[in-house]
C-alpha cells in the first residue's frame, strides 16, 4: 500500500522505508533562561519571571517544546522610587526554627554571631493550604493554629543592618493591627497575625517556633 513521510506516520505505522533517513526526527531546541526579572510589585509577596525562546521548532515527530516561562515567589522591600516599604505592609516570611541550629553553627564558626531577638504574635487567620502540604520539609506548617501565640526569632542573616531588625517583624505597627505572614516552601500557606511583644532576650521554645527569613 501507499507509504508516507509525515509526522503522523510513526503513529499510524505507514511510514516509507527510508523515513528515518529522509525525514529525521528534529527535536525542539530552546535558548538558555534569561535573568530573573524584578518583583512584579513592591512591598508585597508577589512573583518574578524568567523566559526563554524557541531556537528550533520540532519536526517529524520531534519532542515538543518545554515551557518558555517560569515564575518564582519574591518580596521587594523597596519601592520603585527607592524608598523603603512601610514595615506594616511587608509580609513576614517564616520557616521552622529547626533551621536555626544550622544558622547559629555557621555564624559561630566564622566568629560573626550577632545577637538577635524574638517577637510573639497571635495567629488570627490561616489559609487551608497550610494543612495540604505533605512534603517532609513543610510538616511544621501543620502546627499553625488560629488563636495560638507563636514565637518567631530574628537571627543573622535575616537581621538586616543598619536597621537591626527582620523584615516583617511588625516594627512601627499600631496596636492590634493585622499583619501578614507567608510560610516559606508553600505559597498557599499564609495568613494574618497581631504583634504581642518583642523579647530582646530571646527565649523561644525549642519546638513549634519559627524564624524570620
Amino acid at each position: 500500500g501507499p507509504c508516507y513521510c509525515d509526522q503522523a506516520c510513526a503513529r499510524t505505522l505507514d511510514c516509507c522505508h527510508d523515513y528515518a533517513q529522509a525525514c529525521p526526527v528534529i527535536p525542539c531546541v530552546v535558548s538558555q533562561w534569561s535573568a530573573w526579572s524584578g518583583c512584579a510589585e513592591p512591598c508585597k509577596t508577589t512573583y518574578r519571571v524568567r523566559t526563554r525562546h524557541i531556537i528550533q521548532e520540532p519536526r517529524n515527530g520531534g519532542e515538543a517544546c518545554p515551557g518558555l516561562e517560569e515564575r518564582a515567589g519574591c518580596v521587594e522591600y523597596w519601592t520603585w522610587q527607592g524608598t523603603e516599604c512601610q514595615q506594616s505592609l511587608i509580609p513576614a516570611l517564616i520557616t521552622t526554627a529547626g533551621f536555626g541550629k544550622a544558622r547559629k553553627k555557621r555564624a559561630s564558626g566564622d566568629g560573626n554571631e550577632r545577637a538577635g531577638y524574638c517577637v510573639e504574635f497571635q495567629l488570627v487567620a490561616i489559609t487551608p493550604g497550610c494543612l495540604h502540604s505533605h512534603h517532609s520539609y513543610t510538616r511544621w506548617m501543620h502546627y499553625l493554629r488560629e488563636g495560638h501565640t507563636v514565637c518567631v526569632e530574628c537571627q543573622h542573616p535575616a537581621l538586616h543592618s543598619p536597621s537591626q531588625h527582620c523584615y516583617g517583624d511588625g516594627t512601627g505597627s499600631q496596636k492590634n493591627q493585622l499583619l501578614h505572614w507567608q510560610a516559606v516552601g508553600n505559597h498557599r500557606c499564609k495568613g494574618t497575625w497581631r504583634r504581642v511583644r518583642q523579647l530582646d532576650t530571646c527565649s523561644c521554645p525549642s519546638v513549634h517556633s519559627f524564624l524570620f527569613i
